[in-house]
C-alpha cells in the first residue's frame, strides 16, 4: 500500500498512519543514587550532576531481566485496549535476555498474546522511534489492526561498574505504545519520520564480546569485552549532529518551524546533549522534556519514559505538536512527529 504525501513531504490527510493508542511504563524498585555511584569511582556527587546532570538511576536487582520489565510495561499498555486486536509486538533492546532467540516470542507469550508476530528490533538508544516507524509501515499495510512497540533495556547488565565513562549515565527501563490502525492528521498519529545510520563509526558505541565476529575469530573470551564501551566526545558530537539533521528533515516535511514544536522529546542521554540539541533546533530550552536527572540513560525505553513523565506532570498536553529524536550505537538516528493525542499513562498498579 504506498503512502499518500502532502507538497511538503508529509503525509496527507487521510493517509494510512500509527495511531498511539495507550502507553504504559515500568522501572526497576532499587534506585540508585548518585552517592553510591560517586563512593565507588571515588569522584564528588557534584562531578556526575556536572557532567550528565544526572541524579539517580533505577537499577535491576541480579534475578531480573529485559523481559521483566518490558513485560509490566506492556501489560500496563494494555490495560485500557483491546489485547485482542493486537497482531504484533516489536521489542526495542539492545539488551535481550539471549543473543538467541528473540526476546520479543517470549513478552508476548507472557501477555497472552499467542500466535502473533514478535520480533527484537536492535537500533541501540534510537530503538523506540526505529520500533515505531516499523509499526507504522506494518499498519499502513493493511494487514493489522494494532501493535503493541515496546522499548526497555537493563543496560546494567552490561557496563562496568568501576567504569567513570559509563558507570553514572546509565539505568534500567522500559517504556510501552499500542499504535492502532488509523489515519495522518488525527491526534496520535505518526505524521512523520526519518531514521539514519552510519556504520563507518560502529566502534563509538559497542560491545566487543558476545558475537559472531569474536567466535569466528577463535578469539579466547575476555570479560571486558562483555562491556559497553563509549568513546564520549565524539559520541556527542554525532549526537547532537544526528538528532538535529533528523528533527529538521522531519519539520520539513511537517511544515514546521521550531516555533511551532511545542515539545521536543529527545533521547535522555545526558542533559548536556539534551541542551544542545534543543539550541541547534532553535528550539526554546523549556520546550524540551527533561527526565534525565531522575531515571538516567535508558536507551530504548528513554522516549516513552520521558512521554510518560511529561504527560504525568501535565508538561504534554493533548494538541502539543511533539517532535521525537534520538541516537544510539551503530551508529543510528531517528526522528518522528505527531500531535499528542487523549491519552493517560500506566506507570503502575
Amino acid at each position: 500500500m504506498s503512502q499518500q504525501t502532502d507538497p511538503s513531504g508529509g503525509r496527507a490527510p487521510g493517509a494510512a498512519a500509527a495511531v498511539i493508542a495507550g502507553l504504559g511504563t515500568c522501572l526497576p524498585d532499587r534506585a540508585v543514587k548518585n552517592e553510591e555511584i560517586a563512593r565507588r569511582l571515588g569522584v564528588s556527587v557534584d562531578w556526575i550532576v556536572e557532567r550528565t546532570g544526572i541524579e539517580q538511576r533505577f537499577v535491576l536487582e541480579s534475578a531480573g531481566a529485559t523481559s521483566d520489565l518490558a513485560v509490566e510495561a506492556g501489560r500496563r499498555a494494555l490495560a485500557s485496549c483491546d489485547a485482542g486486536e493486537i497482531g504484533f509486538l516489536i521489542l526495542a533492546t539492545c539488551t535481550p535476555d539471549h543473543t538467541f532467540p528473540s526476546t520479543a516470542p517470549a513478552v508476548a507469550a507472557r501477555l497472552g498474546l499467542p500466535g502473533i508476530a514478535a520480533f527484537d528490533l536492535n537500533a541501540a538508544c534510537s530503538g523506540f522511534v526505529y520500533a515505531l516507524s516499523v509499526a507504522d509501515g506494518m499498519l499502513a499495510s493493511g494487514g493489522y489492526r494494532a501493535g503493541l512497540v515496546i522499548g526497555a533495556d537493563a543496560i546494567s547488565t552490561i557496563i562496568d561498574h568501576d567504569d567513570s565513562v559509563t558507570a553514572p549515565i546509565f539505568g534500567d527501563g522500559a517504556g510501552a505504545v499500542v499504535v492502532r490502525a488509523g489515519h495522518a492528521g488525527e491526534p496520535g498519529a505518526v505524521a512523520a519520520h526519518v531514521l539514519g545510520s552510519d556504520g563507518a563509526q560502529v566502534d563509538l558505541l559497542k560491545t566487543a564480546g558476545g558475537g559472531s565476529r569474536q567466535r569466528a575469530a577463535d578469539v579466547p573470551p575476555d570479560p571486558a569485552d562483555s562491556y559497553l564501551t563509549m568513546q564520549g566526545r565524539l559520541v556527542f558530537r554525532h549526537a547532537v549532529a544526528r538528532m538535529t539533521q533528523a528533527s529538521v528533515t522531519v519539520m520539513q516535511r511537517m511544515g514546521w518551524s521550531p516555533a511551532d514544536v511545542d515539545r521536543l522529546v529527545a533521547h535522555q542521554a545526558n542533559r548536556r546533549i539534551l541542551v544542545a540539541t534543543a539550541q541547534s533546533l532553535g528550539i526554546a530550552e523549556e520546550r524540551a522534556v527533561v527526565n534525565v536527572d531522575r531515571v538516567a540513560n535508558t536507551s530504548a525505553a528513554s522516549i516513552p519514559l520521558a512521554l510518560a513523565d511529561a504527560l504525568a506532570d501535565g508538561t504534554l498536553e493533548p494538541g502539543h505538536r511533539v517532535l521525537l529524536t534520538a541516537f544510539g550505537g551503530g551508529l543510528t538516528w531517528a526522528s518522528a512527529a505527531l500531535t499528542w493525542p487523549q491519552l493517560s499513562v500506566n506507570a503502575g498498579g
